[in-house]
C-alpha cells in the first residue's frame, strides 16, 4: 500500500505540489506526524481547516460529522480544477491512479491529444477528430 507521501519526490519532479488539508488542528497534525509511520514521511504542507471554510468551499465537508471526505483535486497553474475525486470515508486513495491522471493531463496539455482509458506514459494519445467518433 503506497501512500501519497511515498511519491512526493515523483510528484515534485512533475512540477506539481501537494497540500494536505484536513479539519484537524495543527496539534492533531503534530501528534499524527510523531506517532504514525505513514504521517512521519509527509514532507508537504498540512493545512488545518478548523473553520471548515476550505472543505465547505470545495464541497467535501460532511456537515453532520464536521469532517472532510478524502478528496483529490488537480488544479492547473491558472487555478482551474482539472480533476477531482471524492472518496467515501471507507475507501482509501489510489496514488498510482492520481499519478497517471496528472501525467495524462500534462501530456494532453503538451500535445493537444486526449488519452484513452488505461493510458500510460509513453503510449500514444488520441487526436480530437469528430469524424472518428464512435469508430475507435
Amino acid at each position: 500500500m503506497a501512500a501519497v507521501a511515498d511519491h512526493y519526490q515523483e510528484i515534485r519532479s512533475l512540477n506539481a505540489e501537494i497540500l494536505g488539508i484536513s479539519t484537524d488542528s495543527i496539534y492533531a497534525h503534530k501528534v499524527f506526524h510523531e506517532t504514525s509511520p505513514h504521517a512521519s514521511k509527509v514532507q508537504f504542507p498540512l493545512v488545518a481547516d478548523r473553520t471548515l471554510s476550505i472543505s465547505r468551499s470545495y464541497g467535501v465537508l460532511d456537515e453532520q460529522s464536521a469532517a472532510s471526505y478524502r478528496a483529490t483535486f488537480i488544479i492547473d497553474p491558472t487555478g482551474k480544477i482539472k480533476m477531482w475525486q471524492i472518496y467515501p470515508f471507507e475507501v482509501g486513495r489510489n496514488i498510482e491512479e492520481m499519478l497517471r491522471t496528472l501525467k495524462a493531463l500534462q501530456y494532453s496539455e503538451k500535445t493537444d491529444e486526449g488519452t484513452p482509458a488505461g493510458w500510460q506514459p509513453g503510449e500514444k494519445g488520441i487526436k480530437a477528430d469528430f469524424q472518428m467518433a464512435g469508430k475507435i
